[in-house]
């Protein structure tokens, strides 16, 4: 893309940043974007369906204070984006330019639509996946409405889309066929995630410990675990192993949450860190027996490329998604079987066969990474 010709959605970040939340999965992706196109884009924001975009002197200051560690980015946010906001009122954008929104923001509003549409903008959306509408028990009330108007809203107005798996593709070409949707032009570019350090010193425990890596909430099934735990510290008192939950506390996490607040006999053998940074994220996973992915459905998996990248084993919920990304290197389970659960971390607090075979499959692994995904992006972007 040559400079002047490409939009960047950042509405997501600059509220990730005020809030000074971690950064969540998608989140990830978002920074991705910004640290690639950055220097050749303008920043887009947008709040209730109305869109401003930033000329390229704002965007400039506004991408460094999205990416920068700052905890105390406020006052400089607020100053950015009150200039920003105010210039941007005479700057609208020129027919053609591309602009890319990878953070699924403001497609529940038709303002975007119709700004895509009244502009002559060519909207680039990545598609991270369809949850809400394919397992709406696991989100919140109304979600499932609100993500079918999302994707609705991005095929009628997309000059293309990325997905990022061919899980999430096949989704998208059910919903569209069912909504008598024509799909856009479409390209599959796996993401990737932020590169574990290998150099961190493993975090060492008294006992054998697992970790598992997620925002706390229904569909990422903590339950299982902690109903597994419960099983382990019965059976085996002092000698069970510990698990380590990292992961910010999200929606319909009461019950996770119950046990975490009153541990009872889960006392000491459960921790919960709800902030962590991606080295310390990167000391407990080199140190664990195994990560643990009990998830009953995922958009992509992050958690499991980063595990196998440090050479940890993984053991996870038999997903589409997971076997199309990391094929056969982890040992599968049902998500609905606590006691398969119990044996499989039994086996792996130990030097069990299937562990040492993670091990070895492990050393082969080649993770998805940001430099291809891009070189698929930026071949396909021109020819839109």
């Amino acid at each position: 893309m040559t400079e002047g010709t490409l939009l960047i959605d950042v509405s997501r970040l600059v509220w990730r940043r005020w809030t000074l939340r971690l950064p969540t999965g998608i989140d990830r992706v978002c920074f991705e974007y910004v640290l690639r196109f950055g220097r050749e884009a303008q920043a887009v924001v947008q709040f209730r369906g109305k869109v401003w975009v930033f000329n390229k002197k704002d965007s400039r200051r506004l991408f460094e204070l999205i990416c920068s560690d700052d905890r105390g980015v406020r006052p400089s946010l607020v100053s950015c984006l009150a200039l920003g906001l105010l210039r941007a009122s005479t700057a609208p954008p020129r027919a053609n330019m591309v602009y890319l929104n990878v953070g699924h923001t403001g497609l529940d509003h038709d303002g975007l639509v119709n700004w895509v549409a009244r502009h002559k903008v060519k909207a680039v959306y990545l598609i991270h996946d369809l949850i809400p509408i394919t397992h709406p028990q696991y989100c919140r009330a109304g979600e499932a409405d609100k993500h079918a108007l999302r994707t609705r809203n991005a095929l009628i107005s997309a000059t293309g889309i990325i997905c990022n798996s061919a899980a999430t593709c096949a989704e998208l070409r059910t919903f569209a066929e069912q909504s008598r949707l024509p799909m856009p032009d479409t390209i599959l570019a796996w993401i990737s995630g932020t590169s574990p350090l290998r150099s961190a010193e493993p975090k060492l425990l008294d006992r054998p410990y697992f970790i598992t890596v997620g925002t706390i909430e229904a569909r990422k099934n903590h339950l299982l675990l902690l109903a597994v735990w419960k099983s382990l510290v019965a059976k085996l008192g002092d000698g069970a192993p510990i698990l380590v939950i990292v992961g910010q506390r999200g929606w319909e996490a009461d019950a996770v949450t119950s046990v975490l607040d009153n541990p009872g006999s889960l006392s000491g053998f459960v921790r919960e860190c709800g902030r962590c940074d991606d080295d310390e994220l990167a000391s407990w996973m080199r140190g664990a027996r195994a990560l643990l992915m009990p998830s009953r459905v995922e958009g992509f998996g992050l958690p499991v490329i980063e595990a196998l990248q440090l050479q940890v084993p993984v053991i996870a919920a038999d997903l589409a998604v997971y076997r199309e990304i990391v094929g056969t290197i982890p040992s599968y389970l049902d998500p609905e079987d606590p006691q398969a659960w119990e044996q499989k971390i039994l086996e792996y607090s130990a030097d069990s066969e299937d562990r040492s075979r993670q091990l070895r499959d492990v050393e082969t692994f080649k993770a998805p990474d940001w430099e291809s995904h891009f070189a698929i992006v930026t071949d396909w972007l021109p020819r839109l």
